[in-house]
């Protein structure tokens, strides 16, 4: 067995700093379980380091092959054009480092059992059948992916047998948390709560917070560094690498 490829964690970025805290604390957890493997942290913006400058640093390392796992909870504009050509541009000028580049973290089960954690620790027990739940996420241009948030939360509601749930979008896309809310209490929810689907905190996140508590719903925490998150982490890197050998320098 030759040396593990290296993990390079990509996330956004952003210009509030508890989300690069955020962010370092689940790479922290990802090396926790994983011993042994070399684990790196990025950023495609806002952030340092800039992913660039880590694969720099990977192949400067002496790694001969790297997997970068996007941070991101869906598949939109940042995982099918900005990793990917961050990744092209790097590929290009380190002829000896081989990166292929994993799926997004959504989709996979640890980000459903950390969501429901958190809002379980604001809301109580979700057997609840008066019960309404928003999956409040940042919102995107790609309708797929504002679509899986939809898919995500009816699962739960079916799971749960709760009143009703929903999506919620923090940026321009609808409905926003405020008319979330509204609509499941006026269809009869007894109860009222929001849950993040959002991996660290930061402006759009308070701004979900924010409409969440002025409408008088409960609202749980970012995913944040949760054991779950971390899992998933690991399980998309283990999914690329088995997938196939790292032959070229861009495999996505």
């Amino acid at each position: 067995m030759g040396r593990a490829p290296a993990l390079v964690a990509v996330a956004h970025g952003s210009r509030d700093p508890r989300s690069a805290a955020t962010v370092a604390e689940l790479v922290a957890e990802v090396r926790r379980q994983r011993p042994g493997l070399d684990v790196r942290l990025s950023f495609l913006d806002l952030s340092a380091p800039r992913l660039p400058d880590v694969l720099d640093a990977v192949a400067a390392d002496g790694h001969r092959r790297a997997v970068v796992v996007p941070l991101l909870l869906g598949h939109a504009f940042h995982a099918s054009v900005d990793v990917p050509g961050a990744v092209t541009q790097a590929a290009a000028r380190l002829p000896g480092l081989d990166i292929a580049i994993s799926p997004v973290l959504g989709g996979h089960r640890g980000l459903s059992a950390a969501a429901l954690r958190r809002l379980e620790a604001v809301a109580g027990p979700l057997h609840d059948p008066g019960l309404g739940v928003v999956l409040a996420a940042i919102g995107s241009s790609h309708a797929p992916a504002n679509a899986a948030v939809a898919d995500v939360v009816a699962g739960w509601t079916r799971r749960f047998g709760w009143h009703g749930g929903g999506p919620a979008f923090a940026t321009t896309t609808a409905p926003t948390v405020s008319d979330a809310v509204a609509a499941l209490r006026a269809s009869g929810a007894r109860r009222v709560a929001v849950a993040q689907w959002i991996l660290a905190p930061g402006l759009l996140p308070d701004r979900i917070v924010r409409d969440a508590t002025a409408a008088g719903a409960l609202v749980g925490a970012p995913l944040g560094a949760d054991p779950d998150v971390a899992r998933a982490v690991l399980a998309r890197y283990d999914t690329r690498i088995a997938a196939r050998p790292i032959p070229g320098h861009l495999i996505a």
